[in-house]
């Protein structure tokens, strides 16, 4: 039996044996005679097509090394080989065929139904094939077995030591105490009808083409005139895009594919290595585009190289594929997103779709700075002109990028309180009452909405003068919003009036940092009653 990588054809061939051997080793009755006779017939229907398929490669190994100009040293003693192990075998093969027709004749020929008269024939059989004092043909072709064993192994390493195995040697006889003390003569003719004979020696005859198939194939591939074996066949489409509009034609491509286990292609894309598994490789990569028609699209290709060392002559075959890249839609969720606020952190959320859970994003900005958030798709925005461009990434490769109008902050509105009370400057305050002011900032409610933690406001430094006539009469300073001024209410009389000045007001931003706020400066005058 042989190791490695067998076709479909010699891993038939070899369970038939084992069938044929286990067969053997149980002394079988006369009634199963004619499924040897069918096993046998089977095999020789084998043989045949064997033996043309090796002359068929001895034919192309002659036609490789003719057209081949050189015809180098190499060349020529691969075709001498090969002729002598066609011959070699020729002779094995002659001399299995002659122990059949001998067996053949000696039980009695065969009848004009295409039987054979004396099917079981057990002792004419073990005197010609075991003799009187193991002289029979049996030991014979033992010796003619392993000598040509031995002498193809020089061209096909994967070929066994011995062809012709003692029971002790055999893989299903060496588990049957009675069968493993048998020489190979006696396990394979002893007590054994002529049908099962003939099998036998089919099956060896079978054995020795299996290998010198091995051979030749070996010396093929030297001068490139081996044959490619495709194993695995299977069928493919390739559509001109996967992605189709209602409307619109779906065109496709479909054919038969194969790959070979005894060939190992090397593949490249656009001149890296590719990885092969299983006869296949896979390309993989980012798909990326710098301009896009009007709908978005833009055409690449990419090119890849397949290479078949056979031991001979490279052959390589290339590949292009063409391809379309759709420009991502990048959605852009926003409290503000059709302008944003100058120098404020703006809060955006970008997302394309299209790219799923592979989304990877990172971001730069243009005209201001970008700080990626804790989740996926956020980031902060901090424009420091009057227009800022986001670009955005998604794995290192570039997507797209979003362009944005920035506003100024709006300045907010200065409100004097009077004992909790906004003042009305035409009605005025009573003059006793005058006491708890407050001057309070109040952001602009639009502003406020979309980024509250830049809307907060206070007035820090503001004065105060209690007036009459024209002529001041006390005044004060603070820095709070807030503050008493009963001292005022003491001092004052009807018709005197109180003049508030607001001197600074801050902002605290997102980092929560005093930021100047330019109100101009504003004040009120109010009347006291």
């Amino acid at each position: 039996m042989a190791g490695g990588k067998e076709t479909p054809r010699q891993k038939m061939i070899g369970m038939m044996y084992l069938v044929l051997t286990a067969l053997l080793a149980l002394n079988v009755s006369s009634a199963i005679l004619l499924k040897f006779q069918f096993l046998d017939d089977s095999l020789q229907t084998v043989n045949q097509k064997t033996k043309g398929d090796n002359q068929g490669v001895v034919t192309n190994i002659q036609a490789a090394v003719a057209k081949n100009k050189t015809q180098s040293a190499n060349d020529k003693r691969v075709l001498k080989n090969a002729q002598e192990i066609r011959q070699q075998t020729s002779d094995m093969v002659g001399y299995i065929q002659s122990l059949r027709a001998m067996l053949i004749e000696k039980t009695g020929g065969m009848t004009p139904e295409k039987t054979y008269k004396q099917p079981e024939g057990n002792d004419i059989i073990a005197i010609n094939m075991l003799g009187g004092s193991k002289n029979g043909k049996g030991y014979e072709l033992e010796q003619k077995l392993n000598a040509y064993a031995k002498y193809l192994k020089q061209y096909n390493p994967a070929m066994p030591d011995k062809l012709a195995m003692s029971g002790r040697e055999n893989p299903v006889a060496a588990n049957d105490p009675n069968q493993k003390r048998k020489d190979f003569a006696q396990l394979n003719f002893q007590d054994t009808p002529l049908v099962a004979a003939l099998a036998v020696l089919s099956q060896q005859e079978n054995e020795v083409l299996k290998y010198e198939a091995d051979a030749l194939q070996r010396l093929a591939a030297q001068v490139g005139a081996d044959v490619l074996k495709f194993e695995k066949i299977f069928a493919m489409a390739r559509a001109e895009s996967k992605t189709v509009a209602a409307g619109t034609k779906y065109k496709a491509d479909m054919f038969i594919a194969a790959s070979s286990d005894n060939i190992t292609p090397t593949m490249t894309y656009q001149g890296r290595p590719v990885k092969v598994v299983n006869g296949m490789g896979t390309v993989e990569f980012v798909a990326a585009a710098s301009n896009y028609d009007a709908e978005g699209n833009s055409k690449q290709q990419w090119k890849g190289n397949i290479t078949i060392n056979q031991n001979g002559n490279d052959t390589t075959f290339s590949v292009t594929e063409e391809y379309i890249v759709a420009k991502p839609v990048i959605q852009v969720q926003s409290a503000s997103v059709q302008a944003l606020y100058f120098q404020c952190a703006n809060e955006l959320n970008i997302q394309v779709p299209a790219l799923g859970a592979i989304y990877d994003p990172s971001f730069s900005a243009s005209g201001g700075s970008a700080i990626k958030g804790a989740k996926k798709g956020q980031v902060t925005v901090i424009p420091s002109s009057t227009e800022v461009k986001i670009n955005v990434s998604s794995g290192g490769n570039a997507i797209g990028s979003e362009t944005f109008k920035v506003r100024p902050i709006p300045k907010p509105s200065i409100v004097a309180m009077v004992n909790g009370r906004e003042v009305d400057v035409k009605r005025g305050v009573p003059a006793q009452s005058f006491r708890a002011v407050e001057i309070q900032a109040v952001a602009e409610e639009g502003f406020k909405q979309f980024l509250p933690q830049e809307a907060r406001y206070r007035v820090t430094r503001w004065k105060a003068y209690l007036v009459r006539g024209s002529n001041p009469i006390d005044q004060a300073e603070f820095s709070s919003p807030s503050a008493n001024l009963t001292q005022f209410a003491a001092k004052a009389s009807k018709g005197d009036r109180v003049v508030l000045e607001i001197l600074d007001v801050k902002r605290l931003n997102y980092k929560g940092q005093a930021v100047d706020v330019n109100v101009g400066q504003p004040n009120f005058n109010i009347p006291l009653n």
